[in-house]
């Protein structure tokens, strides 16, 4: 077959540009990518695309020689159906290396209609690197690249208020914008580039802290021939993702206006706070991952779906997150269920293999975000422990012995935590070994000794696991506590 490119399509129309993207690897293409192409559909927003490789390794070249085109694959499900969808991406204009061609790069900020800055550069790439100067072609770190792309800018159109552009990183870090703006603006000041620019980084320009959630496994490897015979041409840069998406953008009416999502069926919230979102997310999607873990392993199962198609763990996830997670969170009870009906699809996708021991991976301070504020919010609203995270809990406590039924446990944590529970389980006293983890601060920043009949409680679960197993040992304990 032929490799597709805009000669070989009927996409041979290349949009202006009006989003330049840091960063081209597999999430921005199936998400960013993915939300503009709904934009210029729905909306006719006629946005295209110029992304920059934001290290000196990249896809730049591989984006070039299919002249931007690639294809989506979306898989999941919904309400219990099965979803698949593929949708050709046609909306990026070109790929730039500013380590091969830094007068290409600068360019960028003479495009007329430009109006965006995207980015996604890890979670280390928003960071200040004290010898990034503006001389360098180009500097290290993204922060400088878009310092030196933002004056170049200023400069071109003489600081004209209507050329400042509106960014928006989508990087994994809370308070994302607010933080690259901080060291944008340190830049600024190192380097003289004077008070107007100062200004016009300021008052004219606008940051937008994000929030993005949706799985992108990436490129297919292991079933590329089952998606390459889905299609009538050679494509390098095919790209795999779920089918749920959302994006919470930080902004006012007039964000809004430059952004109309509401003309697409896409789930991007612009919202003045986004935070309640981020904690629903952390709390709901990431806390019944960390919750289930230690529980679904030693109930014997291998997999998140595993887990949430199971007649016991998955009432018990179900339950954990609906009666007692959702319980602790100050947002509509509808918009919360509805959610959490989603994160459960999710769990279920047959599409995606997320294996229990891949999220095994620091579980003790995963806990204290994720789960521990639904635990004793929980207590503050109901006067009384939660069930199934208080189990949840004691099984997080019995999976850090390291084995179980003869067999060893996938635990991965930092030395003092593992050596800590490796002298705690030479003890048989349960009682011992809850309180002496409870009252950890170092793990807990708090004394958890002090929630009444916490101790206890997960000393009698810690009993039943080990007597009775996880499915017996969670009948007979919650017996017990009410």
């Amino acid at each position: 077959m032929e490799k597709i490119n805009r000669s070989n399509t009927e996409f041979s129309h290349r949009l202006p540009i009006k989003i330049v993207q840091f960063g081209e690897g597999n999430f921005l293409r199936a998400f960013v990518e993915y939300a503009f192409q709904e934009l210029n559909k729905k909306a006719d927003f006629n946005a295209g695309i110029a992304v920059v490789q934001p290290i000196d390794r990249g896809l730049v070249n591989m984006i070039n020689d299919q002249d931007g085109l690639y294809t989506l694959f979306m898989k999941g499900v919904k309400k219990g159906e099965e979803i698949q969808e593929k949708e050709l991406i046609t909306n990026i204009v070109k790929a730039v290396d500013p380590y091969a061609s830094f007068q290409e790069f600068l360019a960028l900020a003479k495009e007329e209609e430009l109006e965006f800055i995207i980015s996604n550069t890890t979670e280390a790439g928003i960071e200040y690197i004290e010898s990034d100067k503006p001389s360098m072609q180009p500097p290290v770190s993204f922060p400088a690249k878009l310092t030196v792309l933002l004056h170049e800018r200023f400069k071109h159109f003489n600081g004209d208020k209507s050329k400042a552009l509106t960014i928006i990183p989508c990087e994994l870090i809370n308070y994302n914008s607010d933080t690259l703006k901080e060291i944008v603006l340190k830049y600024s000041n190192e380097w003289n580039l004077g008070e107007d620019f100062k200004s016009w980084l300021t008052n004219d320009c606008s940051f937008h802290n994000t929030l993005v959630d949706r799985i992108v496994p990436g490129y297919p490897k292991d079933q590329i021939e089952e998606y390459n015979s889905q299609l009538l041409y050679k494509d390098d840069l095919i790209v795999s993702a779920e089918s749920f998406f959302l994006w919470v953008i930080e902004g006012d009416d007039k964000l809004k206006a430059k952004l109309p999502f509401e003309k697409t069926d896409l789930d991007v919230k612009i919202v003045a706070d986004m935070q309640p979102y981020r904690t629903r997310k952390v709390r709901i999607l990431n806390g019944a991952h960390t919750a289930m873990v230690p529980f679904s392993l030693l109930y014997g199962n291998e997999t998140v779906k595993e887990t949430v198609d199971n007649a016991f763990t998955g009432e018990f996830v179900n339950k954990a997150v609906f009666d007692e997670i959702n319980e602790t969170l100050n947002m509509d009870k509808a918009e919360l269920n509805s959610f959490a009906e989603e994160i459960l699809d999710r769990f279920r996708n047959p599409f995606i293999k997320h294996l229990l021991s891949s999220i095994a991976l620091n579980s003790i301070s995963k806990f204290k975000v994720r789960v521990l504020p639904s635990l004793t919010g929980y207590v503050d609203v109901h006067h009384k422990l939660p069930a199934h995270l208080t189990f949840a809990f004691a099984c997080l406590i019995r999976f850090y012995k390291g084995t179980w039924k003869g067999e060893n446990l996938p635990v991965q944590d930092s030395e003092d935590i593992v050596s800590f529970f490796n002298g705690l389980w030479t003890s048989d006293d349960y009682n011992k070994i809850a309180r002496l983890t409870l009252q950890n601060k170092s793990f807990w920043d708090e004394d958890l000794t002090e929630i009444p009949s916490l101790t206890e409680s997960i000393a009698k679960a810690l009993e039943e696991i080990d007597a009775n197993g996880v499915e017996q040992g969670f009948i007979n304990f919650q017996k017990q506590l009410n």
